[in-house]
Order: C-alpha cells, then sequence, then structure tokens
C-alpha cells in the first residue's frame, strides 16, 4: 500500500504522483525555491514525513534535494509531474463542462479521480473535450508531450494602480476566492483594471470594458489570486520593473 512504512514506491504509487506534482505545482507560477516546510504546508502533512518521502524520490531519481537545501525535479520527475497535471487538469474540466461542477468544486475530486483513470482514458477525455488549453481556472493543460504554454501574465496585486488587462487565470488555493468572484460574476477573460489601492489593505478594481463597467473592492487575498495578461505596459509600468 502506498505510503505504508516499510513499502516499496514506485512512480505508480499515489504518494510519489501527489509529491512529485506538489514540487511542480509550488513553482509554477513563481520562482521561490521549494523546501519541506512549503511541501509539509501544501500537502498537510508533518515535516519528518517530508523528509522521508524527499529521500525516496531522490532514490527513484525523481527528485534533486540537499541536506537543508531546496528540492527540485529531475527531468524524470518533472515529466512524471506533468502527466499527473494533465490528467488532473482535464478532469476538472470535464467535471465543469460535462458534469455542471462548480469551479470551486473540482480540485478535490480529481484529486482522487487522477490517480484511478489509465492513460488510454485520459487520451480519450482530451480528445472527447477537444483538446482544451487550459482548466477552469486558467492553468495551462499541458500536451501529452510535455509541452506546457503559458499566457504572459502578471499577478494583479504586484502591479501598479491604473494598470489593466484580461483576467487568464485564478488560483484555485482557496475555494472561497472562487465563490466571492461568481457572486461578483467575474469570470476567465474579463477585463479588470487595478484602479487605486485603498486606505489599509483593500484594492479597489474595475470589472468590464468602458462601456459597461463597475468598480469594486476586494481583499489581498482575492487580488493575490488573480493573473492578468496585459500587453500594454503604461508609463512607469510596473511590468517594465520586472514584476511577475
Amino acid at each position: 500500500m502506498a505510503g505504508r512504512r516499510g513499502a516499496v514506491l514506485s512512480i505508480e504509487s499515489t504518494s510519489v504522483q501527489d509529491y512529485v506534482k506538489a514540487i511542480y505545482a509550488f513553482t509554477e507560477w513563481q520562482g521561490d525555491a521549494v523546501t519541506a516546510t512549503h511541501l509539509a504546508t501544501r500537502l498537510s502533512v508533518a515535516n519528518s514525513s517530508v523528509t522521508g518521502m524527499v529521500a525516496k524520490l531522490v532514490d527513484l531519481g525523481l527528485a534533486d534535494h540537499r541536506k537543508y537545501g531546496p528540492i527540485g525535479l529531475t527531468p524524470s520527475g518533472r515529466a512524471l509531474a506533468l502527466a499527473m497535471v494533465r490528467r488532473h487538469r482535464l478532469i476538472e474540466t470535464f467535471l465543469v463542462t460535462a458534469l455542471g461542477y462548480g469551479w470551486d468544486e473540482v480540485h478535490d475530486e480529481a484529486e482522487l479521480l487522477e490517480h484511478t483513470v489509465s492513460d488510454a482514458f485520459v487520451e480519450r477525455l482530451d480528445a472527447k473535450l477537444g483538446h482544451p488549453r487550459r482548466d477552469p481556472h486558467g492553468d495551462p493543460i499541458p500536451a501529452a508531450d510535455g509541452t506546457v504554454l503559458y499566457p504572459r501574465a502578471y499577478r494583479l496585486d504586484r502591479l501598479d494602480d491604473g494598470h489593466a488587462g484580461r483576467l487568464v487565470r485564478v488560483s484555485d488555493d482557496d475555494p472561497e476566492v472562487l465563490r466571492f468572484l461568481d457572486r461578483s460574476g467575474i469570470s476567465l477573460d474579463d477585463d479588470l483594471q487595478l484602479t487605486r489601492r485603498r486606505a489599509g489593505s483593500q484594492l479597489e478594481l474595475r470589472h468590464g470594458t468602458a462601456a459597461s463597467s463597475r468598480d469594486l473592492a476586494v481583499d489581498p487575498a482575492v487580488a493575490g489570486a488573480l493573473w492578468i495578461e496585459s500587453t500594454v505596459p503604461h508609463q512607469d509600468c510596473a511590468i517594465d520593473a520586472g514584476a511577475s
């Protein structure tokens, strides 16, 4: 049984698949190094459990790690992670488009299903869905060969006042953020502009086009989950200063 003390783990182990996917996911949209503490928090396990599992990943040739150093994936580990991410995001897409799930409901379901379906099922699912390029949250779906195409996107809370663009990704880490966006009528591909930062911590956004826009205030947790694609920097734009 995967994860049992003394068990021999392989790339077919659910625990192995979850760990390589978590390592990949942590660095997918930002460049900070992965540590055991990061993985423990993300996977809701003890640091000691992470230490033992990472050592097993190294033995399997899936991870690189030296004591007290960052944790990285080898080419084999990255390939396995991308295969699992592909499964996960295709399943999420199917749950939303075919079964009527909300985008705030699909993550946990996909976490369970991704370990149970075959490679053949995944490829048929991809074809049935029309080979989608992104999942319901805007995360890119890796191709079967591991190719991933990312939009030129920036986290909204790291941009300067006045910056505008198209919403292309919403982090699914917090389902409450997704529900707030639903209640606010905000969806992928909508136009958003960061108009100003209010006194305190809230940010004021303009949602929609000039002809039919409205203003709303959001908390930092919401703004930090929104990723904007913009190719038209304005004067003194934060993008030019290296925002990402």
